[in-house]
């Protein structure tokens, strides 16, 4: 669509009447239309299962006209006034009461029963506009919320247009806590043999090259071509770093995921060497990675604890982040309450594309007794309350994922004890490899938190 045409629209749309309906006729219709979905392949009031959305849209096929089979939509579209019946504005810009309404409604409608196709979602008042994306059960924003002018609306439609054209197949996930001790290179370990069983293509890479201790537990070393090649070297193949870990079993089947394993040459470089010899500094490893992303289902990082460059480019490279707690251990929760509130913030300024985003907390490997877990519940409430108060940041949802004020459900995913999975370490297999019971606690966390 032309400039022009853009700006007469822009122009269209007035203040003072400015509700839903105008919008959607105004601007939403002309937007889905320019990211290519013609009259045909538009549902308004769409049926998600679980509410209607403003619109879906989706590519008509052979037989199957979108308008009139309505299924299997493609992209979802949630759309707000600009201002209330009273004249009060609706915001819809990051942090706002407006839009955190508006995205869990968005991740509501994507997630729900009729929308299992859907990979796109889209909220907007015309004012601002933001992609989200779906993969599996995981909804992340694919950009930020954008204040839409006159100068850059050719450029959403452009950008937004070529992300639903050309989606990724992975999700990227950062397995971290500030706090060591979590089992976050177990949990990385046994989530990839988990997900590779139930068919997914997974890639792990190793970016703890002091300890390299997932490298270590399934018995791999570093090919000819290193990861820190491939980073410093940007004409170096980075699939020549990876090495598929495979395991072959009596019944004569074979399983496997790939790993780019730890580089000790990373290990002997102080930051600022790595800052140095490293062009982007922590920025490189998302675009070393960007090949996969195409190729694999899931991509998983195992990197350090403490905040250092390592860590900084695994969260700088991921999607989400999936953050392993013991809930005997304070430091670990109040470690995690930090990575949530400072430390994904400060990764997300950086990007500016709207990622990463946190996970849910899960206790990790401990059996739990009932005075145990209260206790556990008053330290979490305390890091909540005090973290209110001290910046208006709100932990809750990422403790309590299933609270609601109609349901005060405090659940906290819990991973159980069981000895096979350090012992496990030594065989150089997962444990969700080797052990049966091993694998149901795993592929549980795998449905908590990725797969339907």
């Amino acid at each position: 669509m032309l400039l022009t045409d853009w700006n007469h629209i822009l122009d269209n749309i007035l203040p003072d009447e400015s509700n839903e309906a105008l919008i959607s006729k105004r601007f939403v219709e002309y937007f889905i239309e320019a990211l290519g979905f013609n009259q045909q392949e538009q549902v308004p009031q769409f049926t998600t299962g679980n509410g209607k959305v403003d619109f879906a849209a989706r590519k008509n096929t052979d037989g199957d006209n979108f308008l009139f089979s309505k299924t299997n939509p493609y992209l979802l579209v949630e759309v707000k006034a600009r201002a209330t019946g009273a004249g009060a504005k609706i915001n819809l810009s990051e942090g706002t009461p407006q839009y955190i309404n508006t995205r869990e409604q968005i991740k509501r409608y994507l997630l729900a029963s009729k929308c299992n196709t859907s990979q796109w979602g889209i909220i907007t008042n015309s004012v601002h506009i933001q992609l989200f994306r779906r993969h599996g059960k995981v909804v992340f924003p694919a950009t930020p919320s954008i204040l839409i002018k006159q100068d850059n609306i050719n450029a959403i439609v452009s950008h937004v247009k070529h992300l639903i054209d050309n989606p990724p197949k992975a999700l990227t996930v950062c397995v971290y806590n500030n706090k060591g001790g979590v089992g976050k290179t177990t949990t990385t370990a046994n989530l990839a043999a988990t997900l590779a069983q139930q068919g997914k293509q997974v890639l792990v890479i190793d970016f703890d090259p002091q300890q390299g201790d997932l490298t270590k537990s399934l018995g791999l070393q570093v090919g000819k071509i290193s990861l820190y090649d491939c980073l410093s070297d940007r004409d170096l193949n980075i699939h020549d770093t990876v090495q598929p870990f495979t395991v072959k079993f009596k019944s004569g089947k074979s399983l496997q995921f790939d790993v780019i394993p730890a580089d000790p040459k990373l290990g002997n470089f102080t930051e600022q060497e790595l800052a140095t010899r490293i062009e982007k500094g922590s920025a490189r490893l998302k675009d070393a990675l960007k090949v996969f992303v195409y190729e694999y289902d899931y991509i998983f990082i195992d990197c350090p604890t403490n905040w250092i460059f390592f860590s900084q480019s695994s969260l700088y490279a991921s999607d989400v982040v999936l953050i392993p707690t013991k809930h005997n251990n304070l430091a670990s929760l109040e470690n995690a309450a930090k990575v949530i509130k400072e430390l994904v913030p400060k990764v997300k300024a950086a990007r500016q594309d709207g990622g990463p985003i946190a996970l849910p907390i899960f206790f990790n490997g401990e059996n739990i007794t009932p005075p145990q877990l209260k206790i556990a519940n008053q330290e979490i409430v305390a890091i909540i309350t005090k973290e209110i108060k001290a910046s208006n940041f709100n932990l809750f949802p990422y403790f309590y994922p299933k609270y609601i004020k109609a349901h005060t459900n405090t659940t906290i995913f819990s991973l159980p004890s069981y000895a096979i999975v350090a012992g496990a370490a030594f065989a150089r297999i997962p444990a969700a490899f080797k052990d049966s019971t091993a694998a149901k606690y795993y592929l549980e966390l795998a449905k908590e938190y990725f797969i339907l």
